[in-house]
């Protein structure tokens, strides 16, 4: 079963790489969270990351702590699959997303002179936090601000994706919800842990690819067409986003075949060998120069 698991893991690893963090969603509203779970012997975070407008979700990265590596790898994972930059971003009171995200929206802008080019940071980034007070383990306040950008741009951004009136977070939450109930391991108080982090890793994808393209979405359904006998058109959030036409099968998940990746010359370690120099011989009437 383990084995099973394992291999299951890796290729929905594959899948996700190949159909998702390939630059072709529309983003529009990235809401960002990370939970703690439990080990045999340890504690780990775990980010994740989430597309409000078709929750789709986008990846996660597990960490020893929550500290700029987590949240950099994380950052990655949504640029890789940003078709625009300029996206709206909602985060906690964390403050290492500010810079995570600053630094990872940027954009070489070559100048012309040798050397490596300038990095100019995304215009069009918005970035608002949820920073949440606590007394004894209970939320007493809670407070939204803007950290990159205007209120007015804020607010477009959620209008246009009827995501709240607000700054809020209740997406990933939900997401974060989702996770649990599916993986016993991220369970607050539960004997089911795991033993190592390779094996959380695959159980992530797993749960992550059924999500994205087994499982309708409540919320994503639509009016279906008159005449065809249903009143819904049930939607998968990667038929939302617009990577698929059709809820799969765990089947055809399963024995999706990934394509490899193009081949690329390996490349020679050390110094290159010098060029033979080539001898040509030029003729002229009474002289013969050598080049």
């Amino acid at each position: 079963m383990a084995a099973w698991e394992r291999r299951a893991g890796q290729h929905c690893q594959q899948v996700h790489e190949q159909w998702v963090q390939q630059g072709q969603v529309d983003l529009q509203h990235v809401q960002a969270d990370e939970l703690w779970v439990k080990l045999v012997g340890q504690r780990l975070w775990l980010a994740l990351a989430l597309c409000v407008p078709s929750r789709l979700w986008l990846g996660g990265v597990l960490g020893a702590s929550r500290d700029q590596r987590l949240l950099t790898g994380l950052v990655a994972q949504v640029r890789a699959a940003a078709q625009s930059l300029a996206i709206l971003v909602c985060v906690d009171g964390l403050a290492g997303y500010l810079s995570a995200f600053r630094r990872g929206f940027r954009t070489s802008q070559p100048t012309g002179k040798p050397g490596r080019p300038r990095l100019v940071p995304e215009v069009g980034l918005l970035i608002g936090q949820v920073v949440k007070r606590y007394a004894r383990r209970r939320v007493i306040a809670c407070e939204t601000r803007v950290a990159q950008g205007t209120m007015a741009a804020v607010a477009a951004v959620l209008a246009a994706t009827r995501s709240g009136q607000q700054i809020n977070t209740a997406f990933i939450e939900r997401l974060n919800a989702t996770f649990r109930a599916r993986l016993a391991p991220l369970v607050r108080r539960s004997r089911a842990l795991v033993r190592q982090e390779a094996g959380l890793v695959g159980l992530m994808y797993l749960v992550g690819c059924l999500y994205n393209f087994c499982t309708e979405h409540a919320s994503l359904r639509r009016p279906a067409a008159k005449g065809g006998g249903r009143k819904w058109q049930e939607r998968t959030p990667g038929m939302a986003a617009g990577l698929t036409d059709h809820c799969w099968s765990v089947w055809e998940l399963l024995h999706y075949q990934v394509p490899p990746p193009p081949w690329e010359p390996p490349r020679r370690r050390g110094r290159q060998p010098r060029r033979p120099r080539v001898i040509r011989w030029v003729l002229r009437p009474h002289r013969v120069i050598l080049c």
